[in-house]
C-alpha cells in the first residue's frame, strides 16, 4: 500500500515576519513570488515562490495564538512540513491508514493552494510533518 507520490509540491518554512524572508528568498536566492495572501481561519499570512516545480511556501502567524505562532514559539523558524503531490488523496488517506500510518486529517480540507490536503502526523513520519496535496483541474 502507498500514497503514490508524485513529487513534491512545496515545502513549508515557518517564519515570523512575511516581507523579509520573501525578500530573502525572492532577492537573494533569485525564486519568484508568485502570490501571497491571508487565510484568517487558520491565523496564517502565506507566500509562495517557485523554485522549479516545487514551491516553497512562507507561513507567518497574523496573530499571537495561531498554529504556526505555537509552532516558532516552541522550535523557532524553519522548515514546518513538506507536501507531496498525490493523484487520489482520498485513496492515499484510506491507504496510509490501513498501513498503520496516523493521519491529523482523517478528511481533506481545501489548503492555501486551493487544493484538497491533509496531514500526517510527524510520529508516523520520522519526526516530519507531511502534508498529501490532490492537485485537481479547476
Amino acid at each position: 500500500m502507498s500514497a503514490e507520490a508524485k513529487r513534491i509540491q512545496h515545502l513549508g518554512i515557518a517564519v515570523r515576519e512575511l516581507e523579509p524572508a520573501i525578500a530573502f528568498y525572492r532577492d537573494q536566492l533569485g525564486l519568484p513570488l508568485v502570490e501571497t495572501k491571508e487565510m484568517p481561519d487558520r491565523g496564517l499570512n502565506v507566500a509562495f515562490l517557485r523554485a522549479g516545480e516545487t514551491l516553497v511556501e512562507l507561513l507567518a502567524p497574523l496573530h499571537e495564538g495561531s498554529e504556526i505562532s505555537k509552532f516558532l514559539d516552541k522550535r523557532g523558524e524553519g522548515i514546518h512540513h513538506i507536501c507531496f503531490d498525490v493523484p487520489d488523496i482520498l485513496k492515499s488517506l484510506d491507504e496510509l491508514q490501513k498501513g498503520g500510518v496516523r493521519v491529523i486529517n482523517k478528511e481533506p480540507s481545501i489548503g492555501a493552494e486551493g487544493y484538497p490536503v491533509a496531514f500526517l502526523h510527524p510520529k508516523s513520519c520520522n519526526g516530519v510533518l507531511v502534508e498529501l496535496l490532490e492537485e485537481r483541474s479547476p
